[in-house]
């Protein structure tokens, strides 16, 4: 089966299909949604698929699934990195944060959207604690952390 690269590894071309229906059906929310389920119930373990359907849950604005899937996406990206799955029980010698195509640099980007998820669902405190150890773990600001900072600064 082919495999194809998208955003945070490699999934089965059908698989990226999958995803690519589902980014051409967007204004059909029902539609992408369901293609975006199957896609993740075909692939459970796929990165990619955890990355679309939370993106897509945020922008459809159902932030409270959007976090869910984070959160679960955070759990994956954890086990396939051999590293605990908890943020507030890393440090920066938890696991190779420099490796860009790998779990841990996904499981940086996908905790980024976990702050900025806290931070449109009012909890700036906890938006405030993930962007702090982003801080320790990501010191280049590899994901870009530092713009959901500059936003939680302004919402201040």
């Amino acid at each position: 089966m082919e495999m194809r690269s998208l955003y945070a590894g490699n999934v089965p071309a059908e698989i990226a299909q999958l995803l690519e229906e589902a980014m051409h059906a967007y204004h059909d929310s029902e539609r992408a949604e369901g293609l975006l389920t199957k896609g993740h119930q075909l692939a459970p373990s796929a990165l990619p698929v955890y990355f679309s359907m939370y993106k897509f849950l945020f922008y459809k604005g159902k932030l409270a699934e959007a976090e869910n899937i984070v959160r679960s996406a955070l759990a994956e990206a954890a086990d396939q990195g051999n590293f605990p799955a908890s943020w507030e029980a890393l440090t920066s010698d938890s696991t190779d944060w420099l490796a860009h195509d790998s779990p841990q640099h996904f499981y940086l980007f996908s905790l980024k959207a976990l702050a900025f998820i806290r931070l449109r669902r009012g909890d700036k405190e906890e938006c405030g604690q993930i962007l702090a150890k982003l801080s320790l773990l990501d010191r280049t600001d590899t994901v870009g952390a530092s713009v959901i900072g500059a936003l939680a600064a302004g919402v201040a």
